[in-house]
């Protein structure tokens, strides 16, 4: 009886120990490049292809890769240049299929008579954390096409909230921002949008990154997460107004939105206008690899990248397309 009486609670242990060994924690940033992510917790996606899955959310890009690199994280939704960053500094990391495609657009103040992007010389300009993938496109391709040096626009780095806020306040001139801070910008303060990237240089913002270690580990349960975000992407796409219910107070604490021409709107509307504006899409095509090249080699010119024998990163070194091609995307 006492040889009996032991084994109830080692197989209660052994079961816990297995249960915490299944869970998947899938890391994410509260925007809406990363609503797959959320959208498929909140519809139970994860649980319906086998999942336990525990969503961790981050504040930056850099963090998250940390946590992945560290091993606290299984995977999660980030800007790519994350992963080649640390890659080119020997991390073990691997870019397993693609989110969101980059939609981020400049707003300018209504008085400051500013009309495309090269009136932003000499102008304060919030945006994201220099050495995100929002700040590489804006110094590299955006500032550049409009023959600027970032020297040239006082760029403040902060969060897309406090960047929604400086606007509202008069604190900054213009700001770079992506959905759905881009729409609750331009209908709570008195701007309008100049520019918008993803009209005139598309690009996979987001990518799903893990490491070499976990995919090799876990493979069949990252397997499982891309087909739930996956259909995350097609509720996204083919029921917006679905998805939207299920994420609005991501963004919005308060169910409606006091907005300067519209009146109240439900924070749901707003969050439907902002996903329509999107271009998600689980694979990364062709194009989307050329770009991912394009703009390493932009974080080497700006000296944010820097490999150990000084020759050009090859981004193909941390892709893991495996997913993709067993789904025959």
């Amino acid at each position: 009886m006492r040889a009996k009486f032991w084994l109830i609670p080692a197989l209660v242990l052994a079961s816990a120990f297995a249960h915490a060994e299944e869970k998947l924690k899938v890391g994410y940033i509260r925007v809406m490049d990363d609503a797959q992510a959320m959208v498929a917790h909140e519809a139970g996606l994860y649980a319906k292809h086998g999942l336990d899955v525990e969503l961790v959310e981050f504040s930056s890009g850099t963090d998250l890769i940390k946590a992945i690199v560290g091993g606290q994280l299984d995977t999660g939704v980030l800007g790519f240049t994350n992963a080649v960053a640390w890659a080119s500094k020997g991390a073990d990391l691997k870019v397993v299929g693609g989110a969101q495609r980059g939609y981020h657009s400049i707003l300018v103040r209504d008085e400051t008579g500013i009309t495309d992007v090269a009136g932003l010389k000499g102008r304060t300009l919030a945006s994201q954390r220099e050495g995100s993938t929002a700040d590489a496109v804006l110094r590299g391709v955006t500032l550049k096409a409009a023959g600027l040096q970032a020297s040239e626009v006082n760029i403040m780095g902060v969060s897309p909230a406090v960047a929604v806020q400086s606007l509202v306040s008069g604190r900054v001139d213009a700001a770079f921002l992506f959905e759905p801070y881009d729409r609750i910008a331009q209908l709570v303060a008195p701007v309008r949008q100049i520019y918008e990237i993803g009209e005139v240089w598309p690009f996979p913002c987001m990518v799903v990154i893990t490491s070499g270690e976990t995919l090799a580990k876990r493979k069949e349960a990252i397997w499982q997460s891309l087909d739930a975000q996956r259909e995350a992407i097609q509720m996204l796409e083919k029921q917006p107004a679905e998805a939207a219910k299920l994420i609005a107070s991501y963004f919005i604490a308060e169910p409606t939105l006091k907005t300067r021409e519209r009146g109240e709107l439900a924070r749901e509307v707003v969050i439907k206008e902002a996903i329509a504006t999107q271009d998600f899409s689980a694979k990364l095509e062709a194009s989307d690899l050329a770009r991912i090249q394009e703009l390493a080699d932009i974080l080497q010119e700006q000296g944010s990248l820097k490999t150990r024998d000084g020759k050009a990163f090859d981004t193909r070194a941390i892709l893991d397309l495996s997913w993709q091609e067993s789904r025959q995307l």
